[in-house]
């Protein structure tokens, strides 16, 4: 697995959302899920790969 400092920056994502909920308080509206962690890094976790659906703001 590689490290996330490669891969992009959640908070510099336009799809990336703060939630009201404090078990998953970070979200991205693209992929349509809420998570504990950054959703970049989920994805890494997931599917083994740098998330793909990063777009700058």
């Amino acid at each position: 697995m590689t490290g996330l400092s490669n891969g992009p920056n959640c908070f510099r994502c336009k799809y990336l959302f703060i939630t009201h909920d404090r078990r998953r308080p970070y979200g991205c509206s693209l992929m349509g899920f809420k998570s504990a962690g950054m959703p970049a890094k989920e994805v890494l976790r997931i599917q083994g790969h740098v998330c793909l659906a990063f777009c700058a703001k």
